[in-house]
């Protein structure tokens, strides 16, 4: 790894994690420089798991007091979460570079499309509810996406809090502590997965690791000076770019 790389991969963990603390979609710029700097994209993938999960914790404890309301009755759902996280790693590590290859751009463009309408795709909000979890309609729902994120994972922000704002009470920031939590689960599951699988690489993740952290804390002040829907546009054109680079490289 040339000093240029490590230079590449610090500032995407930065702008990662000033994108999440912003807007979301920090997935896509980490997924990114791991592969412009010439890691397979499985590796890539996996490893961009490992580094926005600091950010889970953070984002999950953040709405610690919220989510003592509901915990017992979200337990369900984490198994749920659990169970599909397995189910999306394990489905990933099956694969070969070039069959993931084949299926990134794909994936890029609808989890770029489905960051895009993300403000449309907010629950609408029910003052007075409690986050009511456990439905039938919600676990399948939520099944899916834990698949998803297991699998992938870029966008599973965005699809999570819409398939619970559908299929769940509460209003949006109940909703939104639910998803964290159902997050951090995820993406601890697929972690483990990747790391027995051995397909995590550890120096890029080391160096995008505190890049992520600083550009978490600095998100709070581009947040105060930079409109969201302009980190959102730069988001959804990184995830654009990537997925017409590997349209391109075939």
């Amino acid at each position: 790894m040339s000093v240029f790389d490590a230079i590449l991969l610090f500032l995407a963990g930065f702008l990662s994690g000033a994108a999440n603390a912003v807007a979301g979609g920090g997935t896509f710029i980490t997924f990114g420089a791991m592969t412009l700097v010439g890691l397979p994209p499985i590796v890539a993938n996996a490893t961009s798991s490992v580094t926005q999960f600091p950010g889970y914790i953070t984002s999950t404890l953040a709405y610690s007091a919220d989510i003592r309301h509901f915990w017992r009755g979200a337990l369900l759902l984490c198994l749920i979460s659990a169970v599909g996280a397995l189910a999306g790693a394990l489905i990933l590590l099956a694969l070969d570079n070039p069959s993931f290859r084949a299926l990134v751009p794909w994936l890029l463009l609808g989890a770029t499309a489905l960051f895009a309408a993300g403000p449309w795709l907010k629950p609408a909000p029910k003052p007075g509810h409690e986050a009511a979890v456990g439905s039938l309609a919600g676990s399948l729902a939520q099944f899916v996406t834990a698949i998803y994120g297991g699998f992938f994972g870029a966008g599973m922000g965005v699809m999570m809090l819409a398939t619970l704002g559908l299929t769940q009470a509460g209003d949006y920031h109940r909703l939104n502590a639910l998803k964290n939590m159902l997050a951090m689960v995820i993406a601890a599951v697929a972690i483990v997965v990747f790391v027995s699988g051995g397909v995590v690489a550890w120096p890029q993740a080391i160096i995008m690791i505190p890049g992520g952290a600083l550009g978490g804390y600095a998100g709070v002040w581009i947040a105060k000076r930079v409109p969201q829907n302009a980190v959102r546009g730069f988001v959804v054109a990184v995830g654009l770019f990537l997925a017409f680079y590997y349209f391109a490289k075939g």
